[in-house]
């Protein structure tokens, strides 16, 4: 499960894919078996993808514990061709982020 907190020291990528409405499930599979790849590796924490009701965007975020255990996950997802096979059916802008502020209905 997805920990959203500021201040918890957790690392966050977001990958943004642009895709066509054709691809849109073939990303979302291969980006699910990704993920199950990555889960493998110590560190990472939780995945959750998401796409778009037009099937043109498709969205993984995904947390780590620490800058480290990213870049270990990223090294195991290159060596296994799984970045590469998620790149040939999308365009992807990806970015990692820390939490700086949350608020729910369950602050109030």
């Amino acid at each position: 499960m997805a920990i959203i907190e500021a201040g918890n020291g957790i690392v966050t990528h977001i990958n943004m894919f642009t895709t066509t409405p054709e691809r849109q499930q073939a990303l979302v599979d291969s980006l699910a078996e990704t993920v199950r790849a990555a889960s493998e590796v110590p560190g990472w924490i939780s995945a959750s993808i998401h796409r778009s009701f037009d099937g043109r965007q498709v969205v993984n975020y995904v947390q780590f514990e620490s800058h480290d255990a990213a870049q270990r996950v990223t090294r195991h997802l290159l060596a296994g061709g799984y970045i590469q096979r998620n790149t040939q059916l999308g365009t992807v802008t990806p970015g990692q982020y820390e939490v700086v502020h949350t608020l729910s209905n369950t602050d109030n």
